[in-house]
Formats: structure tokens, C-alpha cells, sequence
């Protein structure tokens, strides 16, 4: 027992109790002994040893309140970053690309797989995805020193070879023959595919021809490369084409057209008009790009202009392609001004753009330059939307009105070879 005794120790007194609580670490706080450090001086007191290295500097627990607002300061600052917002931006208005040269790139290919992803060529479902591309123009412009005679052939079979790789990634694209079917493929989240444009002389001075093109899916025609659209302009027969693509709904594409077919196309055309790969001429002297008269004649038109991604035409970086938005959004308007990635065209595209996966990049730029969100909203969707949907009202209208012309280039021009 008295063994026993030695060991009790007296009980300590109420204020001793209270001296204790107040020294006594919190529930939460890590456990120390030998000497601390004091949080005003860093000095070290007796009774604690010093915090591992590891733990000094370290932040705000996770939990704690203030880990939660470090968080939500961290989150803010993301979402407010150029890219972020351009990510954003494009994920409820997503780009309308105005020219895409696979179709002819996939034809080289022994296999492919554009919804897995294909390293061959500059698109495939993911990168499109991941750029936030809701619809492309395929060209189907067929290889440089192609015979004219073959162009009727050739066409025919890049629409085939389209609508054929269309059909086989089902998860990926889909054909839209109208401004409501862009819609309609991007609410079920399909990439949105227009078959054009072709060549001028895959119509072979026949309007039937044209409607024939017309029915298979095409909707863009480029108003070069044929007799009837030459560098005085067009003849008889090339406005009688102009008048027959108003009425079955197949836009103009004057990309590399003269300057005097550029006029009258604007002039005769009731319908807007597209140039799908052409930038300012005033900032870079490129045959394609538009001199500002002819900018300012497009936007008056509500025509687009559609500026490629193309080191050639707009230049090496993204700032230079973002000049060339600036420039025709002053002169022709933000209502006339898209994007035209040019990707699978074979030409080289400025650096942070070489696949369709980069446009959010571009974006982040215009953001970054005051861009509003409107106008950039226009820019990528609203534009390219507003030419597809007046497309289809006016050829609805003008098929009550106009019967089918059956008037060849031989009849109107007087060729005597047609």
C-alpha cells in the first residue's frame, strides 16, 4: 500500500487546469514535443521540438475553410483564363470550318480510323472534338492538272469516297444537307458534314448537270477553273448557273475568282456568297486574299469571308491570323467574317494551329485582343448558319416562282465544242 502511495500524484489545481488547456495543442493540430517555433518570431520555445522540413510552408489543410477558399480562388483564376473562357465559349458555339481537304487525303490511305483517331492525316473525330469543330465543309476539288474533261468524273467519285466515310464513322459525322440538319447533328453531338465545294467544271456547261451534283449533296460550287467564269467575268451561261444555284439551294464559293466575276456574282446572286479560303490582301499580298473595295462589297452583300489558318495566306503565328480577323471584321463587318481551317489541303498552317484541335487556341487570342463574345460567337457558328439557312429559304422561294432551265453553254455562248 504504501508502494501504492508513492505513485499517486497530487491533483492539480483549478487554475493549473485552465494554464494546461491553454498550452495544450488543438484536436487538429499535429502533436510536437522539445521546443516550437513561435508564429510572430520563429523563435523556439521549451517543451517542443521543431516542425519537420517537410511540413514548413506547406498550405492551408484541404478541409480547413481556409483550404476551401484558397480552392475556390484557384478554380476562379482558371476559369478566367483566355483559354478557359475560349473552351467555354466554343463548347455553346462551335466552329463551322469553311474548307477541309480530307476526303482527298484519306483516299491515299490503306486504312483509317477517324473515331479512334488517325496520326496520317490533320482531323479525325477526336481532335475535332477537342477543337470544338461542329461542322466542316469537305472540298471536293479534285488534284491540281486533272484533265478538264475529268472533272465530271471526278467529282462524282469524291462525292462517293464522302459519303462513304461519312457512313462509316456514324458516331463521329454526319451529312447535313441543310442548315437545320447542321443543327440537328450537333444536338445529337455528331460533327455536321457539308459536301463542297467543287470545281466550276464538274458542271460541264450543263445545268442538268448542276441539279444532278446538287441532288447527290453538293452545296458549294467555286466559280473558277471554267470557260463561263473566267477573268472578264461571266458569260450568259455563268449567270444562268448563278440563278440556277440561287434556285436549288447551292452556294457560290469565289475563292481565287476574278475580281470582275467576284462583282457580278455579288451583283446577280440572291442569295449571300462565300469566299471559304481567303484573308485580307492589304496585310499579306496573296493572289486568294481580297483587296479591302472587294471586303467592303462582300460585307454590304452579307457575303463571308472565310480566313484560313494557312501559313501562306494569313502567316507563321496565331497573332497573324488573328490581324487578318481583325482587319475584315473592320472592313466587311462581324457579320462576314468565319474560319477556314484548310486542314488536310496539303498547305502548311502558322504554328499552335497545325490541327483542327487548335482553334481554342485562336480564340483565346481574339479574347485576349477585347473580341466580345458576340461577335466571336458570329465569327465561329452564326455567320456560316445564317448563309446555310438563307441558302435553303431562298431556293424554297425562288422554286415556286422559276422552272428549270434547260439552256446549255453551247445555246447561250454560242460554243460550238460544248
Amino acid at each position: 500500500m504504501a508502494d501504492l502511495q508513492d505513485e499517486l500524484r497530487p491533483l492539480p489545481e483549478a487554475g493549473e487546469l485552465d494554464a494546461e488547456a491553454q498550452t495544450a495543442p488543438s484536436p487538429g493540430a499535429p502533436y510536437t514535443r522539445g521546443t516550437h517555433r513561435t508564429e510572430e518570431s520563429g523563435a523556439t520555445e521549451p517543451g517542443a521540438v521543431p516542425e519537420p522540413e517537410s511540413e514548413r510552408g506547406r498550405g492551408p489543410e484541404p478541409g480547413s475553410e481556409r483550404g476551401r477558399e484558397t480552392g475556390r480562388e484557384r478554380e476562379r483564376e482558371t476559369q478566367d483564363s483566355p483559354l478557359e473562357r475560349a473552351r467555354a465559349l466554343l463548347a455553346a458555339h462551335p466552329v463551322a470550318d469553311g474548307y477541309s481537304g480530307l476526303p482527298w487525303a484519306l483516299r491515299h490511305l490503306p486504312w483509317y480510323d477517324l473515331q479512334l483517331g488517325e496520326s496520317a492525316v490533320d482531323t479525325d473525330v477526336p481532335r475535332l472534338r477537342e477543337g470544338h469543330v461542329g461542322a466542316l465543309l469537305w472540298s471536293l476539288h479534285p488534284p491540281e492538272g486533272l484533265a478538264p474533261e475529268r472533272a465530271v468524273g471526278a467529282t462524282l467519285e469524291q462525292l462517293d469516297h464522302a459519303r462513304s466515310v461519312i457512313a462509316a464513322h456514324p458516331e463521329g459525322l454526319r451529312l447535313a444537307l441543310s442548315a437545320g440538319q447542321v443543327i440537328d447533328a450537333h444536338h445529337c453531338g455528331r460533327v455536321a458534314v457539308v459536301l463542297g465545294p467543287a470545281t466550276a467544271a464538274a458542271v460541264d456547261g450543263s445545268l442538268g448537270i448542276l441539279r444532278s451534283l446538287h441532288t447527290l449533296g453538293l452545296r458549294v460550287l467555286t466559280l473558277v477553273d471554267a470557260s463561263w467564269a473566267g477573268e472578264s467575268g461571266l458569260t450568259r451561261f455563268g449567270e444562268e448557273v448563278v440563278r440556277e444555284m440561287n434556285r436549288i439551294g447551292v452556294l457560290a464559293d469565289l475563292s481565287g475568282a476574278s475580281d470582275a466575276t467576284i462583282g457580278r456574282v455579288l451583283a446577280l446572286s440572291k442569295t449571300p456568297v462565300l469566299c471559304t479560303r481567303s484573308a485580307a490582301r492589304a496585310l499579306r499580298p496573296h493572289p486568294g486574299n481580297l483587296p479591302d473595295g472587294l471586303l467592303a462589297e462582300l460585307g454590304a452583300a452579307k457575303g463571308l469571308c472565310l480566313v484560313p489558318l494557312t501559313a501562306e495566306q494569313t502567316g507563321p503565328s496565331v497573332r497573324d491570323v488573328a490581324d487578318h480577323l481583325d482587319h475584315v471584321r473592320a472592313i466587311a463587318g462581324p457579320d462576314c467574317v468565319g474560319l477556314s481551317g484548310t486542314y488536310d489541303s496539303g498547305a502548311a498552317h502558322p504554328q499552335g494551329l497545325a490541327d483542327a484541335s487548335g482553334y481554342p487556341h485562336l480564340i483565346a487570342e481574339l479574347l485576349g485582343r477585347g473580341w466580345p463574345e458576340t461577335d466571336i460567337a458570329l465569327l465561329t457558328w452564326g455567320n456560316m448558319q445564317r448563309v446555310l439557312r438563307t441558302a435553303d429559304f431562298a431556293a424554297r422561294a425562288a422554286r415556286d416562282r422559276r422552272e428549270p432551265p434547260t439552256a446549255g453553254v453551247a445555246r447561250l455562248d454560242g460554243r460550238q465544242d460544248a
